[in-house]
């Protein structure tokens, strides 16, 4: 008999749980499948919370032939017998074919690269699924053409509804007269992944032979027999952990951070993940209070993926250490926040005419560079001149932070800009 997980798998939108920001009620998603065109895009998000699920769906919705392929057992003859197939499948006036490749992120550039021309050309429309940052995982040019879409944890309510739908609507389990006294534990261990709640709950009432299954706290334990201190890198541990990684190094304190990455590094997390983790806070928490700190992160990067483990750990505690240590400025990430927010409050405000380029005589003719004081020609490689746009020649984005670094780089704003820095 199949798996529960697999009995309760979804067969429509309505059906579907959770990520109400995608497929909800007028939901971008959601459109785009009832009005049966989609484009190529990738589900990033946490195992457990439908991607794969969500791709059935839009196929059978969308009524076109459906290929699926493994990242982790297939090869570039694979990817092109599919492409094949689906271009031998695909009909005048019929949607493409979607080619479904689960946990993408662990393909290989040359397997990647092989995708992009039936991509490009419509042959198959592309749903790529992972469990890592695809900026970092998938090629640029395959990114450049697919969409992203972000996909959630389950949320308590979330997690609720799919319990209640189990032992209300499940052949088997609605057989059984199964009582949910206390879901605490189901929730806590499940960690918003919809399969592993479903595992969870087939588990420990398969324990049980009586007609009445009483769920409680105390049960879901004793049957999982498991620590919950256990880390696991597949479901919610894994972001716990990493969180107090990253707050432990945010808040200054060594002995933490190195005992998180510990837990980690037992637990068999891929180093590449922390290493990434270190350069995201270096540059996002320590900042221009210790410059350095971006080029330790990135030199401890390059060493871990020449060196391996176990002498990879090493580097990746000495900079874990160092981060933890450094003074701390988030003033650069406020910064380019608070740019990114006025861009798209203001849009496309024109350059100034003295800041533009003029390659051609006719741009030179159009006032294009006219005025421009270049730098370099005036004491202290410095002079005074506008470079905002007009409309928002006074606006300020960077907040110096006064560590010892930043208040140097904020004397010399000071001294160059006088009242506008004060």
């Amino acid at each position: 008999m199949e798996p529960l997980a697999e009995r309760l798998r979804p067969k429509t939108l309505d059906e579907y749980i959770g990520q109400c920001h995608l497929v909800g009620e007028g939901a971008v998603l959601r459109k785009m499948i009832e009005a049966k065109r989609i484009p190529s895009f990738i589900l990033w998000g946490p195992p457990g919370v439908g991607k794969t699920t969500l791709a059935q769906i839009i196929a059978h919705q969308l009524e076109t032939p459906f290929y699926t392929l493994s990242a982790v057992t297939s090869g570039v003859k694979d990817v092109r017998d599919v492409i094949q197939r689906a271009q031998n499948n695909r009909f005048f006036q019929t949607a493409s074919p979607i080619l479904f490749i689960d946990e993408i992120h662990r393909f290989s550039k040359s397997q990647q690269d092989s995708l992009l021309g039936a991509v490009e050309k419509g042959i198959v429309t592309l749903i790529g699924a992972t469990t890592e940052n695809p900026s970092f995982e998938v090629i640029r040019p395959l990114l450049s053409r697919c969409q992203l879409y972000v996909l959630k944890s389950l949320e308590r309510d979330d997690l609720m509804q799919l319990l209640e739908r189990a032992v209300t609507q499940d052949i088997e389990l609605r057989k059984r007269n199964i009582i949910l006294e206390e879901t605490g534990a189901l929730l806590r261990y499940s960690g918003g992944d919809a399969r592993k709640l479903l595992n969870i709950l087939e588990l420990v009432v398969g324990a049980d032979d009586g007609e009445q299954v009483v769920i409680t706290d105390a049960r879901v334990v004793e049957r999982l027999q498991q620590n919950p201190l256990a880390y696991d890198k597949d479901g919610e541990m894994h972001y716990d952990i990493i969180s107090a990684f990253i707050k432990s190094i945010r808040g200054s304190d060594p002995d933490a951070a190195l005992y998180w990455m510990a837990r980690m590094i037992e637990g068999g997390e891929d180093p590449k993940f922390i290493a990434r983790r270190l350069v995201i806070s270096a540059a996002e928490d320590v900042g221009l209070a210790n410059p350095n700190a971006l080029l330790l992160a990135n030199a401890a990067f390059d060493t871990v993926m020449k060196i391996g483990w176990p002498e990879g750990r090493i580097p990746l505690a000495e900079c874990a250490v160092y981060l933890a240590t450094s003074p701390k400025s988030n003033s650069a990430y406020l910064g380019i926040d608070a740019a990114l927010a006025e861009v798209r409050k203001s849009g496309n405000q024109p350059v100034p005419l003295h800041l533009r380029n003029a390659p051609t005589s006719l741009m030179k003719d159009l006032g294009y560079s006219d005025g421009y004081l270049y730098p370099h020609d005036y004491p202290g490689h410095f002079t005074p001149q506008q470079y905002l746009p007009d409309a928002l020649r006074q606006l300020r984005l960077w907040h110096p932070q006064h560590s010892p670094s930043e208040e140097k780089m904020y004397q010399w704003m000071r001294t160059c800009w006088g009242e506008r820095f004060e």
